[in-house]
This record gives C-alpha cells, sequence and structure tokens, in this order.
C-alpha cells in the first residue's frame, strides 16, 4: 500500500478547495476525480468543512482528502472523524504537529525559513508545505534552502498557477503543488463542475 507521501509524488497537484455549502462536496470530488486528479485539500476555512471531507471520503474513498488550514487540535478531530486522511497547516505549530504524530496522521506544516525547517526536522518531518510559496521566492527560494537541508522535500503552495507550475515540479526536492486555480470559489458557486474537469486535465495534461 502506497503512503501519502507515495500518492501526493504520483498525483502531483493538490487542490486547495474552500467549500461554503458541504452539499456540493460530492459533485466537487467527483469532477476532480473525473479530470484526473483524485485529491483534495479542503481547508477549515468555513463551517462546512468536516462534512464536506465526510462527503467526499464517502462517495469517493480511493480519493486522497485532507484538511488545510488546520490551526488547533479540534479541527485535528473534526478531520480524522470525517475521514481526513492527511492534515496541512499554514504554519509551523509544534502543538500541531506532535498532535497529528500522535493520532497517526500525516501532517505537512508550513515553512517559509530556514529556522523553520530546522523546527520541522527536529519534529522528524520529512515533507513540508512551502508557504506562501510566490511571495517567499518560489522555485528559486526552494533550490536555496535545499541546499543545506537536502533531507526535506517541499510542498509549495500560495501563488501557483498554471503558468509557474512546470517549474516547481520541475525542481526535484518538490514533491506535489497546491493549487486552487481550478476549483475557483466561483466555479464551484455557479456548479461549473464541467469546466472544474476540464481544467483539471488541462492541469494532468501539462505537467505530463
Amino acid at each position: 500500500m502506497k503512503t501519502i507521501d507515495e500518492r501526493f509524488e504520483e498525483i502531483r497537484i493538490v487542490p486547495v478547495v474552500k467549500l461554503e455549502k458541504a452539499e456540493d462536496a460530492k459533485d466537487l470530488a467527483g469532477a476532480l476525480v473525473r479530470g484526473g486528479i483524485p485529491c483534495a485539500e479542503v481547508t477549515f476555512r468555513t463551517d462546512a468543512a468536516a462534512e464536506a471531507i465526510r462527503r467526499m471520503s464517502e462517495s469517493y474513498p480511493d480519493m486522497l482528502v485532507g484538511a488545510g488550514t488546520v490551526l488547533k487540535t479540534e479541527q485535528v478531530d473534526a478531520a480524522i472523524e470525517a475521514g481526513a486522511k492527511f492534515i496541512v497547516s499554514p504554519g509551523l505549530n509544534p502543538k500541531i504537529v506532535r498532535y497529528c504524530q500522535e493520532k497517526g496522521i500525516p501532517v505537512y506544516p508550513g515553512v517559509a525559513t530556514a529556522s523553520e525547517i530546522e523546527q520541522a526536522l527536529e519534529l522528524g518531518l520529512s515533507v513540508v508545505k512551502f508557504f506562501p510559496a510566490e511571495v517567499n521566492g518560489g522555485v528559486k527560494a526552494i533550490k536555496a534552502l535545499s541546499a543545506p537541508y537536502f533531507q526535506l522535500r517541499f510542498m509549495p503552495t500560495g501563488g501557483i498557477s498554471q503558468e509557474n507550475i512546470g517549474s516547481y515540479l520541475s525542481c526535484p526536492q518538490v514533491i506535489a503543488c497546491g493549487g486552487s486555480w481550478m476549483v475557483k470559489e466561483s466555479l464551484i458557486a455557479e456548479k461549473k463542475y464541467d469546466e472544474i474537469e476540464a481544467l483539471c486535465k488541462e492541469a494532468v495534461e501539462q505537467i505530463r
């Protein structure tokens, strides 16, 4: 059975999803799966997050569904109970990381500096989110940080687009990229699932 890291490396794109209504979750998951990106990071920026994770996970059991913007241990519990397979947070909070490790769920905290990377290594992490990627120097920054910290791999998120994802994924230290251009809130609100599916297919074709 593949690890979560191996699945990320296989899928390469992690759609970062903000859902206002849990009832949109199943149709959105279907569009992602049909589009060739069977993965979603559902952010805890709305009250619908946990229920959306549950509906995606139940409708598509093989889909890699996780929770994003996790800031509290209560959210970790809610995400796990809903069926989340991984946890992502915007920054590195040792309390959250240790709590996830105790619960046995993979966690990917955000880092942007050498000091945060050293904290991540101290916590035993091998993959971290690089956030916000573009603002913090993008691919150049990742390559520079990878020189002394070659044992760590990155999942850049923040400013990733169809135009620049190729340059990120060409970097050996990048395991996958988080992005939201194929799951824009407006597309979800207008239930344009065919368009979401088409954008996913375009992205998959591009990274091939």
